[in-house]
């Protein structure tokens, strides 16, 4: 299971006792996130290095895993899948972010994002506000970007202490640039996948999961009523039941 942006492992606290229930289950933090207190400073944070890490931690078990991932942590699952298809079973993305060529949306009939370089301008600012001793305003800012005005305000006490624990890792986020995905990285997927994702949740997610419906040969696309980018903290319960048929299935 691999969190996404300012989280860690405590952001699958609703998934894992239910899916432990059924399979083994690993939740690591991704290098620099907590436990650990990074301070922005050094390398080490970057999508290579995480996919890196994510494959030698499924080596070690001996055997291909069903791979989980939530919004950054969706991009880098999915180029796992690509690069090292022998350690996924199957891969299971929700609401996945990161960069994809501008063709592979225009293929599958969908509108072409933004501009990463556009996109992601937020950033910055999130980021300064941080590094100036104001890191709610910053987490604020960049959780209410990616999920939708107000989530932060309306998110818990559990989730906002979370996003300050790894707050400095917007700086890790801030200097990767991973070339954007490409066809043949897609093509090379070849496991079953659950594309997953919310009903109120912005740009790009819904874009990414049509077109990527369209380009994977054994994808399913599931949208869970009434909730946003964070649907697994929001709906845990369906987005348990779902996660679960598509496990069954297989």
């Amino acid at each position: 299971m691999v969190h996404g942006s300012l989280c860690d492992y405590r952001f699958w606290s609703a998934q894992i006792p239910v899916l432990a229930d059924r399979c083994r289950v690993l939740a690591p933090s991704l290098r620099h996130c907590f436990p650990e207190h990074w301070s922005g400073e050094g390398d080490g944070f970057s999508t290579e290095r995480h996919v890196a890490d994510l494959a030698e931690l499924i080596e070690r078990q001996g055997e291909p895993m069903h791979v989980l991932g939530h919004s950054r942590g969706g991009n880098i699952a999915l180029r796992l899948a690509a690069q090292r298809p022998d350690l996924v079973r199957s891969l299971l993305l929700a609401d996945p972010g990161g960069d994809f060529a501008p063709e592979l949306f225009a293929q599958a009939g969908v509108p072409v994002p933004a501009a990463a370089h556009e996109r992601n301008r937020f950033r910055l600012e999130a980021l300064r506000l941080i590094r100036d001793g104001q890191a709610e305003a910053g987490l604020q800012l960049f959780v209410d970007t990616v999920s939708g005005a107000g989530i932060w305000q309306r998110s818990s006490a559990r989730f906002r202490h979370m996003a300050l624990d790894n707050a400095f890792t917007l700086a890790g986020q801030v200097e990767d640039r991973p070339s954007p995905v490409v066809a043949e990285e897609l093509a090379a997927i070849r496991c079953p996948v659950l594309l997953l994702g919310g009903e109120r949740s912005p740009p790009p997610f819904p874009a990414v999961l049509r077109m990527l419906e369209h380009h994977l040969l054994d994808a399913w696309r599931k949208v869970l009523p009434g909730v946003s980018h964070g649907m697994n903290v929001q709906r845990p319960a369906l987005f348990n039941r779902l996660v679960g048929e598509f496990l069954d299935a297989l």
